[in-house]
């Protein structure tokens, strides 16, 4: 009799778990199409704008003392000039460069950086822009990369001629 109980008491629990349990729905792939491997610049902007072609430069793995300069390219995509009023590097060791003047409507410009690769490791540094952007009048750029050491020459040694 025990067991009977038992048994009905599992198949009881067992029906009930298992009806507890939702059917998933079948999930419909998302068709995407690709029409273009370019960034599209957003629509104007009423005000200044600044579109950036990238946030983040990586400078990969770069020789110690190597060349640090780079550039960031952006738009104003909106109707008003755009006036960049300040250019701030996250430590000494980044220094940015921003256009002295107003940028058009439409025309492009460049925030020039100089990462300082006397300093061997791995770096993330950011720039912070200060400007009359509408919606974005902070914006953040970011710059990292990797510097390796290189080796000096033994003191005395002639360089080898091939």
């Amino acid at each position: 009799m025990k067991r009977v109980i038992l048994l009905a008491l599992l198949i009881a629990f067992g029906g009930s778990t298992a009806m507890a349990q939702t059917k998933l729905k079948p999930v419909k792939k998302a068709k995407t199409e690709v029409t273009s491997t370019q960034k599209t610049v957003k629509s104007a902007t009423d005000g200044a704008g600044m579109v950036f072609e990238n946030d983040t430069i990586d400078y990969g793995t770069i020789n110690q003392n190597a060349e640090g300069k780079r550039e960031f390219v952006f738009t104003n995509n909106g109707n008003k000039p755009l006036i960049i009023e300040s250019a701030q590097g996250s430590c000494g060791c980044t220094v940015p460069t921003k256009p002295e003047g107003p940028v058009a409507p439409g025309a492009k410009a460049t925030i020039g950086v100089k990462y300082d690769t006397n300093r061997v490791g791995p770096f993330t540094k950011t720039i912070t822009l200060k400007s009359n952007a509408v919606g974005q009048e902070t914006k953040l750029l970011t710059i990292k990369g990797t510097v390796i050491a290189t080796t000096p020459a033994a003191p005395g040694a002639e360089p080898t001629k091939s």
